[in-house]
């Protein structure tokens, strides 16, 4: 083992959540509820958020995402919140105006986020690096770039060093950290990848996120501390595992049998591992389980959430047959698209154009708008130059004409005259990138709820989420002579009798 001190970063409540269970499944109370344990257990920082996960927090679960962070923040003192930015864009997948992020980032200070870590999904350090700026401008403690790993002929060891070493000349960017979308990084590719970006950096530390998609970060992980990894992203294992992070417990223990040390409080580690089994068992969410090895996932790399949103949509149309041909179209489409990085939204780009390609009589005969974004520039520069004969074709659509005359984000005083000039900037953040009628959902169903029982009873579960829905004034359940009748007595208070 290196004589570095590792740390982890725990991805249970974002990255976890999101790989496994659509970024949906945690509320603020279920949340809150562990965060006391989260803190004790001695984690470098908690990956917490994106901008997509507080627009779903708005959308699904009608909470504020501001006050997500406050609360959070108050109950664990001591470990930094991280958010994760996907460079200049905030919720929405249009590029933002620099006024409107640069508040997004000073909110996000204010609210209690430390650390941000900063991805760009062409792997464009220049805009790495301006977010980076932006963001220490607004006072944040730590600042992480990334370095988006992915397979092609054009992404060898010296492309993922010389992006590192953009990284490290930038005054504003504390570490770096390679991120693995797919898992793809195998332990053999890892020996010369690892101590090159190390080398690239100079002093300013290395950090390892891989994912379990085809089971290989586990075996990726135990070599990274003798290959110049300083710091970890895992997760407690209900949501480790899948298409997740390696659990924290099995990367411990691996790592202690080869004369390690770790600084972990593995007995608070323990106790959020047992609630989430319990929360998982509960809400009827499935934990993550180990993968099998995928060789064909090197070709098509699509998202292990993808390929099952994919089948299902193609078992809908009674083309679920088809599959194979997909795989091979998603291969092709990204070789004529100049090899982009098959990380959102570019696995969607990808992965939607081929699905029509394999079922329309022609190649290219229907295009989306966000492949001609893509094309026309919108999303930066591919990798690789795109098939000629592709990018021409889209490029002479009408709609391709009508996209590129589009104005960009407006100025922020020009949006802020479309609201109420009394809104706090949260709200107004949230207006200006969301449908309105999610946000007054939101505002409507009051406070997040602060506390959650994961052994409550499915009746104490309904009534709960009742409360927490004014739009609902009478529900009435009857099954097997049991009787259930709720009323509003007054808003948000519920009151019935049970037979």
């Amino acid at each position: 083992m290196s004589s570095d001190r590792l740390d982890f970063i725990d991805t249970t409540l974002r990255d976890g959540n999101q790989s496994l269970w659509g970024a949906t499944g945690l509320r603020t109370g279920m949340m809150l509820e562990i965060a006391p344990d989260l803190d004790r257990a001695g984690y470098r920082a908690i990956d917490f958020t994106t901008s997509t996960h507080m627009a779903v927090t708005v959308r699904f679960h009608k909470e504020n995402p501001w006050e997500r962070i406050r609360l959070m923040k108050a109950r664990m003192p001591r470990t930094p919140l991280s958010f994760l930015s996907t460079g200049m864009r905030f919720i929405s997948w249009e590029t933002a105006h620099p006024e409107l992020m640069d508040l997004s980032y000073r909110l996000l200070v204010r609210n209690g986020i430390e650390r941000f870590m900063v991805m760009d999904p062409m792997n464009n350090m220049k805009a790495v690096i301006d977010s980076a700026t932006a963001i220490a401008a607004a006072g944040a403690r730590e600042i992480v770039g990334a370095v988006v790993y992915t397979v092609s002929p054009i992404h060898d060891d010296a492309h993922f060093a010389a992006a590192a070493r953009l990284l490290a000349a930038a005054p504003t960017i504390n570490r770096v950290y390679l991120k693995d979308p797919g898992g793809l990084l195998t332990p053999e590719r890892a020996r010369t990848l690892l101590p090159a970006l190390r080398a690239a950096l100079g002093g300013k530390p290395l950090e390892l996120h891989s994912h379990c998609t085809i089971g290989l970060a586990s075996f990726t992980y135990a070599e990274a501390p003798e290959l110049g990894v300083q710091t970890l992203h895992t997760a407690v294992r209900p949501l480790g595992n899948g298409s997740s992070q390696p659990a924290i417990e099995n990367v411990v223990a691996n790592l202690r049998s080869q004369g390690g040390t770790v600084d972990l409080d593995m007995d608070a580690v323990g106790r959020v591992s047992s609630y989430f089994v319990s929360l998982a068992a509960a809400e009827g969410l499935a934990p993550g389980v180990p993968q099998e090895y995928d060789m064909r996932y090197f070709q098509h790399q699509l998202p292990g959430g993808m390929i099952g949103t994919m089948r299902r949509q193609l078992r809908e149309m009674r083309q679920e047959h088809r599959l194979p041909e997909v795989y091979d179209e998603v291969e092709r489409v990204r070789r004529e698209l100049g090899y982009p990085i098959m990380v959102t939204p570019f696995s969607q780009v990808v992965g939607t154009q081929a699905v029509m390609n394999v079922l329309a009589k022609e190649r290219y005969a229907n295009v989306p708008d966000e492949v001609i974004r893509y094309v026309i520039g919108r999303f930066g520069t591919p990798p690789a130059p795109m098939d000629p004969n592709v990018r021409d074709r889209i490029e002479q659509l009408p709609r391709a004409r009508e996209l590129a005359t589009q104005s960009p984000m407006p100025e922020l005083a020009e949006l802020r005259r479309r609201f109420d000039a009394r809104l706090s900037d949260e709200e107004f953040l949230l207006r200006a990138t969301m449908p309105a009628e999610q946000v007054d959902a939101m505002l409507t169903a009051g406070p997040c709820r602060e506390h959650y029982s994961a052994v409550a009873s499915p009746v104490e579960r309904l009534v709960s989420e009742l409360s927490r829905r004014p739009d609902v004034t009478h529900a009435r359940i009857e099954r097997d002579g049991f009787l259930l009748d709720l009323r509003a007595k007054q808003p948000g208070v519920a009151e019935g009798t049970a037979t």
